[in-house]
């Protein structure tokens, strides 16, 4: 009989039918029962270790579940022929996890947040209870691949009467986040040579999807997209951000947006994305209605998200495709699964309707003007003429372009001195063509009262080192 000597304890918390199959199998794993080897009979087995014959079955269905050994049948159990690779142990070096400590900051102008203290948490408590409370097994299900069609037609609504965009709630698909969506576009306009505003926010995300070669890196002047470089390039598809443009902060004039939408109905197939990531916050006059509601022919995709003006981490955001590329999505992509829970779009949907949003809106454009304001006249007060502020119109960030010699790299260590955190600008462009002395500074996250601190600490990294 084939020597089996496990040392089985039956004092541990392992089973016995487990310590044995272990054995047994690192003993084929390094060769020391060889292929086509015969096991000993169960019953045998059983006696000579002192065990159950139970022990020792389960022991050997559980080596043959795996593959290691066969039954042949009124001949017993054998071990198989596997590939020597897989049997040979190899010392494996386990990657460790590196835990990033990154820099605690008092003062953080990061444009990706929202003020926390005015989040309506009794209205989204109260909705999200009475969403579960109603234990409509539904929502525990997958729903349509384009989003809830209650939802959507809420959206259309809030899009039409806010924004002026046009379109039916079939027209609307709703997504885990604007990359999420921008992937599917990528998807439904594939061949398609894209442009990106340079510098633009869309610029890393569509390099990274389509390759530098196929991406037409088109400049900006103070109206927005140089509309000559866009038609010199062969670019059909094209990314904006016409009612407030990322970083650089300019409105598109009219005029301005109607030589666009010219350029892509001069020749079939061209698209413009319009990206409305923070219209909703304008501090001067009413917002500037869509791109998407001027156009006549079909050739505007508006996007839009929830997380800019209530909170980043639902990852809710939306796209309004023309006809004839909803009828494209439909036929071709409806696998593509819904990406966001039916429960966050049912709150959402009722958050909509019961005009929380609209209230929600109103509010914010009061509490970040006054913030705005706070930043604007701060920065005034200690810098004067040594800086310049670029885009403080609208949105919730502004650029600050800084006359003291220092560069971008060397700004952002003054201040990081200071414990205070402002944000490059050289990531939005192109090589090349990066702004030498320009910081972004976003505003919503931080109170009045920690801005001026903050913009007093700055004039301090900035001007007085240098005296």
């Amino acid at each position: 009989m084939l020597e089996i000597t496990p040392n089985l304890n039956i004092e541990s918390k392992i089973p016995l039918y487990v310590q044995l199959y272990g054995y047994i199998k690192e003993e084929i794993r390094s060769g020391k029962i060889p292929p086509m080897a015969k096991l000993p009979a169960k019953r045998k087995l059983a006696m000579y270790l002192e065990v159950s014959k139970n022990t020792v079955e389960s022991a050997y269905e559980q080596l043959l579940a795996e593959g290691y050994i066969e039954s042949v049948s009124r001949k017993g159990y054998f071990v198989c022929e596997i590939e020597q690779m897989m049997l040979t142990e190899k010392k494996r070096e386990f990657v460790k996890e590196v835990l990033y400590e990154e820099q605690i900051y008092k003062y953080d102008f990061t444009q990706t947040g929202v003020d926390p203290k005015t989040f309506p948490f009794a209205v989204y408590r109260k909705i999200s209870n009475e969403v579960w409370q109603q234990e409509n097994k539904e929502l525990l299900f997958l729903g349509h691949p384009q989003g809830e069609s209650n939802l959507r037609e809420e959206i259309a609504k809030y899009l039409y009467e806010s924004r002026g965009v046009r379109c039916s709630s079939s027209q609307i698909v709703i997504g885990a986040g604007t990359q999420f969506l921008i992937r599917i576009l990528f998807q439904l306009l594939k061949g398609k040579h894209f442009a990106v505003e340079n510098p633009g926010y869309h610029r890393k995300l569509v390099v990274f999807e389509k390759g530098e070669e196929n991406v037409q890196m088109i400049p900006l002047d103070e109206d927005g997209i140089c509309i000559a470089a866009l038609e010199a390039s062969n670019a059909k598809v094209i990314f904006v951000t016409p009612s407030h443009q990322f970083p650089c902060g300019m409105i598109m004039p009219i005029k301005r947006r109607a030589q666009l939408l010219q350029w892509a109905q001069e020749e079939y197939g061209r698209y413009i994305i319009e990206d409305d990531y923070d219209s909703e916050f304008r501090y001067s006059g009413k917002p500037i209605p869509a791109l998407q509601g001027l156009d006549t022919e079909g050739n505007v995709i508006y996007m839009g998200t929830f997380s800019k003006a209530l909170l980043p981490s639902l990852r809710m955001s939306y796209m309004v495709l023309p006809k004839q590329l909803i009828k494209l999505y439909q036929s071709q992509y409806l696998f593509y699964t819904q990406s966001v829970s039916r429960i966050d779009q049912e709150i959402i949907r009722r958050f909509l309707n019961e005009g929380h949003w609209e209230k929600h809106i109103h509010k914010m454009r009061v509490v970040y003007r006054k913030k705005r304001d706070v930043l604007v006249s701060t920065i005034e007060r200690y810098f004067s003429n040594k800086v310049e502020v670029i885009g403080e119109d609208s949105g919730l960030h502004i650029l600050l372009k800084v006359h003291n010699g220092m560069l971008e790299e060397e700004l952002i260590k003054r201040a990081a001195e200071n414990s205070i955190k402002v944000y490059p600008v050289s990531m939005y462009y192109s090589e090349g063509n990066t702004p030498k002395n320009k910081v972004l500074l976003g505003f919503a996250i931080l109170s009045e009262a920690e801005i001026e601190e903050a913009i007093r600490l700055l004039y301090n990294s900035w001007f007085k080192i240098l005296k």
